[in-house]
Parts: structure tokens; sequence; C-alpha cells
């Protein structure tokens, strides 16, 4: 089973015809360095599953740039508001180094509700897996010091430290590019 179908596995639980049915839905699709998944404003309407390389979900705010994410091999990216309320993405989705992704459009997204009878009930999972993820991130930002946070990280995935700026990771982890460099050196 190719990653994409694992990970469709493990958000909605296919039986192996539906899983065969979504994973057709999904386009290859590749970005260069610097080249955008989605722009800020944008209606963009896909979802896309990082085959390889890391894509930066980011946004201005104020003075500074405010990393949210970094999708890399293995995880889905997109813009909730944009793909599930047809509203203007939020966030700024670009990519770090050349990037292969399996993409689908919000049209063929949508579409799936007539190809696969349970699709309402797996989206639902889908999107409360998403939320619980988000939810592990905001309690991390909450309630552990800034150490903890990169160890954590850290652990999940070491070799997003060799693939990204420091910044950015700095970033996402809420804390400034200094503090970063301090608590590697530790």
């Amino acid at each position: 089973m190719n990653p994409l179908m694992q990970s469709l596995q493990y958000f909605f639980s296919l039986p192996a015809v539906q899983l065969e049915v979504v994973a057709a839905a999904f386009k290859p699709e590749t970005l260069a360095r610097g080249e955008s998944f989605l722009r800020a404003g944008q209606y963009g309407q896909r979802l896309g599953f990082v085959q390889s390389g890391y894509l930066r979900i980011w946004e201005q705010h104020e003075d500074r740039e405010v990393t949210q994410w970094i999708s890399g091999p293995g995880y889905f990216v997109t813009d909730l508001r944009s793909l599930v309320f047809d509203e203007a993405g939020r966030w700024q989705i670009d990519a770090l180094g050349p990037c292969s992704l399996m993409t689908i459009s919000g049209e063929n997204y949508r579409a799936l509700n007539d190809a696969v009878p349970t699709w309402e009930k797996l989206e639902k999972q889908f999107l409360a897996k998403c939320f619980a993820i988000m939810e592990d991130r905001v309690h991390d930002l909450l309630s552990r010091n800034a150490r903890e946070r990169y160890q954590r990280l850290f652990d999940r995935d070491p070799e997003l430290f060799n693939q990204v700026p420091l910044q950015y990771i700095a970033s996402m982890l809420g804390m400034s590019p200094e503090t970063l460099s301090r608590i590697r050196r530790e």
C-alpha cells in the first residue's frame, strides 16, 4: 500500500474498494522551491498529500511572518476554510524546496459524497482527527515550555530540522530563533 493510501486508510478507515476510489481522485503535482500551493486570500479549494519535500503554512502578521505548520512527507496540506467552507484561504502555503504531492480539487473532493456512500461520516472523522491534532498543538503551546515543545517536535520528526530553515521551525514552536538556537546548543 502506497503512503497516500496508508494515510487515507488511517484518517478514513475505508474498505478496500472505496479506498481505491478515493485514492484515484488524487492527481500528481510538483512544486518548485518558493512556488505556492495556495496564496492567502485565494480560493484554492484543494487538498494535498505530501509525498516528498516540505510546505510551509504561514501568514503575515503585522511586521513578522508566523508559521502555523510545516507539512512534510506523509502529511495532508490544505486551508480548511477554503476547502470546506468555500471561503478565501487565510494561509499562504509555499514549497520550501522541490515538492511532490498528490492533490484533489475541491470539486472532486465534494464529488466523493456520491462516489463513496459513507463519505459524510468518514469526512467527519477526518476533520475530527485534524481538529484533535490542532488541539494537541494548542495544548503544547499553552502548557509546555520552549524546551519541551522543541523536544516533542524533534522526537516526532528529527529530519525536519535538517530540511527546514530554523527560523520557520522556531516560529511554528512559538519561540524566537535565538531561543531555538540556545535550546539546540544545550
